[in-house]
């Protein structure tokens, strides 16, 4: 287009200009000239000067295709020499290296060099070896570097030059020298002796030869084809002109005249205005687009531009030098878009070129599309912000907060009061909602706060909005005699103190800048939630139609977020309630510990953490700590199941490793039968399980703890020290690993035994070492405090701001049972001693004040004590323990389990142990490394004996001594 206006300039217009042409021409058809014309520059001389002119563009082709052909040619010859002189130097080094190991490796060589005159052995041969191998120089030296061999006699015993420290060390050299005789290639080989040790150098080289001979063969040819290339390109560039030449066709003025009517047809059809302007500022050309769009007069070539009557800015513009990019000016009633350009660097004369476009009608569809584009943009941000949390209230506000101010400047969100809690929404609720959320600012004053009870007006835009399910739009809110669209309460307490509905308030949302109100339902999966509300105030524009379809869009994904975390809290609940039902309730009553213990869900849902406090017979208790894999009601259950399971497995007494043992099938039983019910195509879910089991012992101190895949325990001793036992750990249950081991320590009375799952130690921020370490550092300060003192002391430090996994704790304070309170006798293999034992602890029991059940204890004991003599193995003993209960434990080495049945009326025995059964509160063995304890508890003060009398029970014990 620039070029066309060079070429408009220079030519003269209108029909005076093509008549003169024609009278020139005599009117006829432009003519081809022949070849050979002077015009058509078909000859050859013009195609040589064309050649050779470097202003022409074939000049400048052959010129570039020239450089191109030397600069190859020169690439080539250097290529060459480059190759020539690396190849033979690596030549040289392999041949100077082969020579030297070979001369080095000669037979006699050692004995030569050990020899009272090397040089007269090694000399001939050295130049023997030389010459045959076509080897420069051939050199032997010692491991000083003192010459015994050289091609120049004269350098015989003098020092080698090179170096020699790499090969007196058993490796070879290969080094390039710079010599007076040239470059120089040697290689330096190690001599060694019979012993492995270094004896002698042999360096042998080769002079690197010139490379000027071996690329002289070659240079011709690569000499040759860049000679025959540049014919080759002087040829093509000249045909290549000669045919542009000809498809010009010679053409002359009159001919480049009539192109010129074309162009300036073009220029006055398109709807583009076209300006030029000279240096001195006035106007040389304005086609009719631009005549149109500006109103220019019909005389206005020539004229300066502030002379036509332009708008301000559009004259500031076209007078100025400054280049424009697509600005928008107003003329008028119209909005151009304005590109200038200066056309000094095209033209032989400077001046600018300016085009104008109407872009009235763009405007317009440019502010539609912007704020359609803006609507997206808020869809997409209410998509990524609402719903970043699983909680319905901070769902409401979120709402709120992405609403205002891009669509409206005051957003509310009333819900039905059954959405917060979790439950499913009916519609019979819909006349009483609550204010979960509301954003506006200082503009929010005349509206029900947060968190007040709102009461929908019948046939207001809320209500109606409520019963069609749609958007529902009013330019003023209500009229002021009318029905305020809701009134609202307090919370209970206000309303029992007599607080009304401030329905003043309420109409006087207009006077507080309130003009238009959208009201838009909430609902998710068929279910009505709540509605949101949007106002705009002030002079902001009232909501048109294309406002509610957007505000329904917004509802329907804020629905859908509020929909999920009202379910996630009723999940959560569910999950809750099963957990917290499925954990213990309170510390069960026992004297061997003092125990506390926290338990805290994590916020995405509750998992599988347990713990228990299980009294065991004999003054012990067994602790538990453990965790499920997983969450959700799955794992909540899963650990109600392996709660169970360990409380029905410590009844049998089992031992800590034994007893995660049965835990481990359990859950791999568990695995296999969910496996089973899985749907074809599910992920196999493995169920996993990590468990702590320890057993204390109040009576001796000594704890016995086993665990699979848990965190290990800590121990608070008395004196503040803290450490963790090291207590082997073995694989999570369920992956049916190797046995589980235990470890034993023993306690002081005051310690404290602090269990714990790994919520407590390891979050997002936070591994499991540095977390034990601050466990560590917590616990410090603990030792004087209860062990519920301590449990809210750990929370206090380590508890995240955001759990991700439960955590559960257990904190046990250690006692000891008095020395007295116990009482142990060894009893010999003799049916005669149990008398004797009888009769000692009966009067232990008197010095207890437990007198009343001496008859109760006697007889069980009497059971126990005979079962053991008969059927037992040595060594036998006895053991009270006057405790919470009191309790008998007959002890022997044997393994067999005595067993209650009942007899027959003609059995003559087998009532014994049923008797022990009825009259004990509960009875058991318990086996140890030693053998077996039978233990039998009986509560304190109680006469078992039902009142019998004396006589009788001298009569059954007179009996028991009888049969033994």
């Amino acid at each position: 287009m620039k070029a066309l206006f060079r070429r408009i300039r220079h030519a003269p217009h209108g029909p005076k200009a093509d008549e003169g042409e024609r009278g020139r021409t005599g009117g006829s058809e432009p003519r081809r000239p022949a070849a050979g014309d002077p015009g058509t520059g078909h000859s050859s001389g013009s195609v040589l000067r064309a050649l050779l002119s470097p202003r022409s563009a074939a000049g400048q082709v052959f010129l570039l295709q020239v450089g191109i052909v030397v600069l190859l040619v020169v690439a080539a010859v250097t290529a060459l020499i480059l190759q020539a002189h690396r190849d033979s130097t690596r030549e040289a080094r392999r041949q100077s290296v082969t020579a030297a190991e070979a001369f080095a490796n000669a037979p006699g060589m050692e004995e030569a060099l050990k020899s009272p005159d090397p040089t007269a052995v090694l000399q001939p041969r050295a130049e023997a070896f030389r010459k045959r191998g076509g080897v420069d120089f051939l050199t032997v030296t010692d491991t000083r570097g003192i010459r015994y061999t050289n091609p120049i006699p004269e350098r015989i015993g003098k020092k080698f030059v090179g170096n020699i420290g790499p090969s007196l060390h058993g490796h070879v050299l290969v080094e390039t020298l710079d010599t007076p005789s040239g470059h120089v290639v040697q290689a330096v080989v190690p001599v060694t002796g019979s012993d492995g040790s270094v004896i002698g150098l042999v360096s042998s080289g080769f002079k690197v030869r010139s490379v000027t001979s071996m690329a002289a063969n070659q240079l011709p040819i690569i000499l040759g084809t860049g000679a025959v290339a540049l014919v080759v390109s002087t040829t093509g560039t000249a045909l290549v002109a000669r045919r542009l030449r000809r498809q010009t066709h010679g053409l002359g003025p009159v001919q480049m005249a009539r192109m010129y009517d074309h162009h300036d047809a073009v220029l006055h059809a398109v709807r583009e205005g076209v300006l030029i302007t000279g240096p001195d500022g006035r106007l040389i050309l304005a086609n009719d687009e631009a005549r149109r769009l500006l109103d220019l007069p019909a005389d206005v070539e020539g004229r300066p531009i502030g002379s036509l009557g332009l708008d301000e800015g559009v004259e500031r513009m076209l007078a100025s030098d400054e280049p424009v990019t697509d600005e928008v000016r107003p003329a008028g009633d119209r909005l151009l878009a304005v590109n200038k350009r200066i056309t000094a660097p095209y033209s032989g004369q400077p001046g600018s070129v300016a085009t104008l476009r109407d872009t009235t009608e763009l405007a317009v569809v440019s502010g539609r599309a912007e704020v359609a584009r803006a609507r997206l943009t808020l869809l997409y941000d209410a998509g990524v912000r609402i719903g970043t949390t699983l909680d319905v209230t901070r769902t409401a506000e979120e709402l709120a907060e992405v609403a205002v101010p891009r669509f409206a400047d005051v957003a509310a969100v009333d819900l039905l009061e059954a959405v917060p809690r979790g439950q499913e929404p009916s519609s019979e609720a819909w006349g009483r909602m609550r204010r979960t959320a509301l954003c506006g600012g200082a503009k929010t004053s005349a509206l029900p706060p947060a968190g007040k009870l709102i009461t929908v007006a019948p046939g207001t835009a809320p209500d109606r909005a409520l019963e069609s399910g749609r958007a529902v739009a009013e330019t003023v809110p209500h009229a002021a005699a009318g029905p305020p669209p809701w009134d609202y309460q307090g919370p209970e307490p206000d309303r029992d103190q007599g607080h009304g509905p401030d329905q003043d308030q309420v109409r006087a949302m207009p006077e507080h800048g309130l003009r238009s109100l959208v009201t838009v339902p909430l609902r998710a999966r068929g279910a009505t939630l709540g509605m949101v509300h949007f106002w705009r105030t002030g002079d902001a524009p009232a909501f048109e139609e294309d406002d509610l379809s957007f505000a329904e869009e917004l509802a329907a994904r804020a629905a859908v977020a509020v929909d999920n975390a009202r379910r996630f809290t009723r999940e959560h609940a569910m999950a809750v309630t099963l957990q917290r039902s499925l954990l213990p309730r309170g510390v069960p009553e026992q004297n061997a510990l003092e125990a506390a213990w926290r338990y805290l869900p994590a916020e995405a849902g509750v998992g599988g953490d347990w713990f228990d406090v299980i009294p065991l017979p004999g003054s012990r208790v067994a602790l538990v700590v453990g965790d499920v894999v997983g969450h959700g009601l799955h794992a909540a259950a899963t650990m109600g199941r392996l709660r169970t399971a360990v409380r029905n497995l410590s009844a049998l007494d089992l031992p800590p490793d034994e007893l995660l043992a049965y835990l481990d099938d359990l859950v791999i039983r568990i695995d296999a039968d969910e496996r089973t019910d899985e749907e074809p195509g599910e992920g196999a879910g493995v169920t996993g399980a990590t468990c702590l089991y320890a057993v204390y012992d109040s009576v001796t101190g000594l704890c016995t703890m086993a665990r699979a895949g848990h965190p290990a325990p800590v121990v608070v001793r008395p004196d503040g020290t803290v450490d963790s036992p090291q207590v082997p750990v073995s694989p999570p249950l369920g992956l049916n690993g190797i046995p589980f081991e235990t470890a034993e320590l023993r306690l002081a009375e005051g310690s404290k035994l602090v269990l714990y799952t790994d919520g407590l130690i390891e979050d997002r921020n936070r591994d499991i070492d540095s977390g034990l370490a601050l466990l560590h550092g917590v616990l410090h300060g603990v030792a004087d405090r209860t062990p519920e003192e301590t449990c809210q002391t750990v929370l206090d430090t380590m508890l995240p701001e955001h759990p991700l996994d439960d955590i559960a704790l257990l904190v046990a304070g250690t006692r000891l049972l008095d020395p007295s309170q116990v009482a142990r006798w060894d009893v010999p293999s003799d049916p005669r001693a149990v008398a004797g034992v009888r009769r000692e602890c009966a009067r232990r029991l008197e010095e207890w004040g437990l007198g009343e059940t001496a008859f109760t204890l006697e007889l069980i004991l009497s059971e126990l004590l005979t079962n053991a003599i008969r059927y037992g193995t040595e060594p036998i003993g006895v053991r009270l323990l006057h405790d919470t209960n009191l309790t008998c434990e007959v002890s022997d080495a044997g393994s067999t389990s005595p067993h209650v049945r009942r007899a027959a009326t003609t059995d003559e025995g087998g009532r014994g142990l049923f008797l022990v059964a009825h009259y004990a509160q509960r009875w058991g063995t318990r086996y140890t490394p030693d053998g077996k304890v039978i233990w039998a508890e009986l509560a304190p003060y109680a006469d078992a004996a039902g009142g019998m009398a004396d006589a009788t029970a001298d009569t059954l014990l007179a009996q028991f001594d009888d049969e033994l």
